[in-house]
């Protein structure tokens, strides 16, 4: 750093804070470390008593910490997303709209494994609000060699780290299976659940069909579901190993591609994922999803509705943080569930 005169600072970067004090009124920094001086805070800082300052001497090959987080900005994406103005060196992102918030963790952590960068982001695979904080990014000193930034951009290669996919599958077709529902012999109670959490994302109930027990009648029952050509088909209850608990088999038999049937969550443990070939997902939802206050269907509706493919691997990738810890009241998703 060098000192200069005041007048000479336009264009040179602060190398510290510069606090304002008005009698009764202020006292706070008026100039942020980093700040680059214009024409018009001359005036601001000779009434401050600073007649010299001491500012970074900038060389060619470096980078200021506000140039330095646009670049880091522009590895991230900006789809359905909005930006901060930078301030002090950092940019903060938040959603544009409701949907699913994906990060690639692999080149995630390749960029963060150069020296003085960082992207800090919430959990990928995560619904999110409108309005949802989701990433800031910053380098760590005030200016950066331009060499170690170049370095984070090869790392984090020609695609986006980051992504919001908003909720596009919007209806829902429902299959109630069991005899005892069927034929009135007990309330159903699981079905209301489900509407609930559909309509959270925006998604409308068209129709639900009780098909009773049986392979074949959950099988007619998801094709005439399929007939009205809804988002999803959602199948409950009779997911279990009991040998009348035929929901799975009639998935089976009505032509869907099991993704899985089972999944490594508590609760959720005898989910069921499928698709058909026209794209249209299926799933079949375990009993606790009627009494559990957050289940493996709350961590993958989301990506359902924003239609994110869901994979096996994905699946698997749930066992660590598919173990809900029952708190009561459930304070899920502002909890460790699936994160």
């Amino acid at each position: 750093m060098k000192l200069i005169r005041t007048e000479d600072a336009v264009g040179h970067v602060l190398c510290h804070d510069m606090t304002q004090i008005i009698k009764d009124k202020y006292k706070d920094a008026r100039f942020r470390k980093g700040h680059v001086v214009t024409e018009e805070d001359i005036p601001v800082l000779l009434s401050m008593g600073k007649e010299h300052l001491y500012v970074w001497e900038m060389t060619p090959g470096m980078v200021h910490e506000n140039d330095a987080a646009e670049r880091l900005f522009a590895l991230c994406g900006q789809e359905n997303m909005l930006r901060s103005e930078v301030k002090e060196g950092k940019i903060e992102l938040k959603a544009a709209c409701d949907g699913v918030f994906l990060v690639d963790p692999q080149r995630l952590i390749a960029v963060n494994s150069q020296d003085e960068v960082m992207i800090a982001t919430r959990k990928g695979g995560t619904a999110v609000r409108a309005g949802d904080k989701l990433a800031g990014m910053r380098v760590i000193p005030l200016i950066i060699a331009e060499e170690k930034l170049q370095k984070a951009e090869r790392a984090a290669g020609g695609e986006p780290l980051l992504a919001l996919k908003p909720y596009v599958r919007k209806t829902a077709c429902i299959v109630a299976t069991g005899g005892e529902v069927k034929k009135g012999l007990i309330q159903d109670t699981f079905t209301p659940v489900v509407i609930d959490k559909l309509k959270t994302y925006g998604i409308e109930t068209l129709e639900v069909v009780y098909s009773g027990d049986g392979v074949e009648n959950v099988r007619d029952a998801v094709l005439a579901m399929r007939e009205r050509k809804p988002d999803m088909i959602l199948c409950t209850g009779g997911m279990s190993v009991d040998p009348d608990d035929n929901t799975p088999g009639g998935i089976r038999a009505a032509g869907a591609d099991i993704v899985c049937y089972g999944a490594p969550v508590l609760p959720g443990a005898m989910f069921l994922l499928g698709y058909f070939d026209d794209g249209t997902p299926v799933m079949g939802l375990p009993g606790c999803v009627m009494y559990a206050g957050a289940t493996v269907f709350d961590l993958v509706l989301p990506k359902v509705a924003a239609d994110v493919p869901v994979t096996r691997a994905d699946i698997a990738a749930m066992g660590e943080g598919g173990l809900c810890l029952g708190c009561k009241p459930c304070r899920y998703p502002v909890c460790p569930f699936g994160k």
